[in-house]
């Protein structure tokens, strides 16, 4: 029999707070439980800095209950907020004023994915093209959207040259990565449109208005033979424009960020996490990218300090999906365009590039499957 939310709520009961030896159900720091096939994710809200042990107690308390494939423990930030702020000082919408539009759902794509990273040179778009080509792989219809507006990598990595899309009436088809085993991924990027050694000397707004029209006007589910499942979304690095046009658009299932193992990616990783909890964005979790190196002789070497994105991940309450190694083959594919070759069995990438897909069709379908309006699995706990 299926756990339930009560035996998980009664579970916590007996789950101390390191801190004041209180339950952390007397403390009401349990604020959400999502259940879903097997998975739990508990929500907690606590100032304790003993996440790690917090997080080993729950997951205990939880597995023992029995029936429980996976517990994810998800620690909020007062920063996470659905509603932009008004910065202070600022003055009021005069009454009457036209109000700025929400997000809008897009036609055609059930699920909106975006991929950031706080610095450039982690090997985000990397990461965002394989997990595309993961999910098609897995038998969804993806879609692959670049939004590094100013430096397109996505050209590169799926082999398709410069050259102008197709237009039926006022619509963008997408261009379609195929391979050899019948799976493709439907793809759009800047980069197709405007020579390989063009810079793109554009504002803030003219990049607004690129990205708008990708998500809005290429068609993304007649592309894809009918509604796409997931539409990956490669961000520029940092904390700009993109990524806030991205927010206000279209609502976004959730963010991914990837990081290199040392401090000097780690702390920019920060603060895109930041950027997204203020933007009402859920992290859907963090990916190590160069976490390691397999010599051909088999040792591991840990280059740039293996486990420092891991342990942010574990820092912030935030679920990790996974390391990522450096791998002359990936490198070798990417430069050919031939991503789909990351996933045989030759590579040595495939099987934690796999990994992370799965762990990430995992947290979409714990937080998307249990939404607020499913009263008995997501609740608010007073």
């Amino acid at each position: 029999m299926a756990v339930t939310e009560k035996q998980v709520l009664d579970a916590l009961r007996h789950v101390q707070d390191p801190d004041v030896y209180k339950d952390l159900v007397t403390l009401n720091q349990v604020k959400n439980i999502k259940i879903c096939e097997g998975y739990v994710a508990v929500d907690l809200s606590t100032p304790s800095p003993m996440k790690d042990k917090i997080r080993a107690d729950v997951t205990a308390a939880v597995a023992a209950l029995g029936d429980v494939s996976e517990v994810f423990v998800n620690f909020s930030t007062p920063l996470a907020t659905a509603t932009p702020q008004r910065p202070a000082g600022a003055t009021p919408p005069r009454h009457g004023a036209q109000q700025p539009q929400g997000p809008k759902a897009l036609n055609g794509v059930k699920h909106i994915i975006a991929v950031g990273a706080g610095k450039g040179g982690v090997g985000k778009s990397t990461v965002a093209v394989n997990l595309a080509v993961g999910l098609a792989l897995a038998g969804k219809k993806v879609g692959l959207l670049d939004g590094d507006i100013y430096g397109p990598s996505v050209p590169t990595l799926t082999g398709i040259g410069p050259r102008p899309p197709q237009v039926v009436g006022d619509r963008i088809l997408p261009f379609e990565v195929r391979s050899l085993t019948g799976h493709s991924i439907h793809v759009m990027s800047i980069g197709f449109m405007v020579d390989r050694e063009k810079a793109l000397i554009w504002r803030g707004p003219m990049a607004h208005g690129a990205v708008k029209q990708f998500l809005e006007q290429v068609e993304w589910g007649a592309a894809g033979g009918g509604e796409l499942d997931y539409l990956i979304v490669d961000l520029p690095p940092g904390t700009g424009d993109v990524s806030l046009t991205l927010a206000q658009t279209v609502p976004l299932t959730g963010a991914v960020i990837v990081a290199t193992p040392q401090e000097v990616a780690v702390a920019d990783a920060r603060r895109a996490v930041r950027m997204f909890q203020q933007l009402g964005v859920e992290l859907l979790g963090v990916v190590e990218n160069m976490s390691y190196f397999i010599c051909e002789h088999g040792t591991s070497y840990d280059i740039f300090g293996r486990g420092g994105a891991q342990q942010m991940a574990q820092q912030m309450g935030l679920p990790f999906l996974g390391e990522v190694p450096i791998d002359m083959r990936l490198r070798i594919n990417s430069d050919a365009g031939t991503p789909f070759d990351n996933f045989t069995k030759s590579s040595a990438s495939a099987k934690p590039l796999v990994e992370m897909v799965d762990l990430l069709e995992k947290q979409v379908a714990i937080r998307l499957a249990t939404r607020p309006m499913a009263k008995a699995i997501n609740f608010q706990i007073s």
